[in-house]
């Protein structure tokens, strides 16, 4: 059985755009992201391995109980960075939202009519509605 898929016509992939596309609107630049995001998943994971290293030189050479012993307590008592420094992306704003604002600081610079961007606003707020 072929199933058949209906056609959207334009304005109806324009707000379906407006409604589900993502934009980064943290402030800083989005081309950074790229690498600060896998920068910032890398580096607690560096430091927890730094530190189990640390602690487990202490505890080479000739067995001594009470060595291996006060490593084992030390790893374990030590929470890893993950929980400690707890950082988390922040989540992207929708298209529409973040076309909107650079309409609305257009005219707070003086750089566009506010009853034409008025009506572009209005006109987003429809499609995503």
């Amino acid at each position: 059985m072929v199933r058949r898929v209906a056609r959207r016509d334009p304005q109806e992939k324009k707000a379906l755009s407006y409604a589900r596309d993502r934009r980064n609107a943290y402030g800083e630049n989005d081309k950074s992201s790229r690498r600060n995001i896998r920068r910032n998943k890398r580096i607690p994971n560096r430091v927890d391995r730094h530190r189990d290293h640390q602690v487990l030189t202490t505890a080479v050479g000739r067995v001594v109980p009470e060595l291996a012993e006060s490593a084992e307590v030390t790893l374990l008592a030590t929470t890893s960075r993950w929980i400690s420094w707890g950082w988390r992306k922040s989540g992207d704003a929708p298209l529409a939202d973040v076309v909107e604002y650079k309409l609305r600081r257009r005219v707070r610079l003086g750089m566009a009519d506010e009853a034409a961007t008025q009506a572009r606003i209005e006109r987003i707020r429809r499609r995503t509605r």
